[in-house]
């Protein structure tokens, strides 16, 4: 049973470390570009989006390289967030390792 009682301690080590880290994503704020800074996106590490741009400029083109435009800033800013809260969340479970589980 002593193994038992390692493992619960590592366990809330690790869920501390989980909470910490999702609160740092929550806080992380990423400002993604797109069509030569025409569209500018903020977004949090956790994928929420904060705020849209949109050059007046940019609206006076054809509306298929406006969509496109629009369309392109927000994959990116919806990929850049996961990467960075997929990075996070490793780091905070690395070393925890399930009993029988090597």
């Amino acid at each position: 049973m002593a193994g038992l009682g390692k493992f619960l301690k590592q366990a809330q080590k690790m869920q501390r470390q989980v909470e910490s880290t999702q609160a740092e994503i929550e806080a992380k704020e990423l400002e993604v570009t797109s069509g030569g800074g025409a569209v500018k996106i903020k977004i949090n590490g956790a994928g929420k989006f904060l705020s849209l741009e949109v050059d007046p400029e940019l609206l006076k083109e054809e509306a298929s390289l406006v969509n496109d435009t629009l369309l392109a800033a927000v994959q990116d800013a919806a990929q850049q967030a996961k990467d960075y809260n997929d990075e996070k969340m490793k780091g905070a479970t690395a070393g925890f390792q399930m009993p029988g589980m090597t």
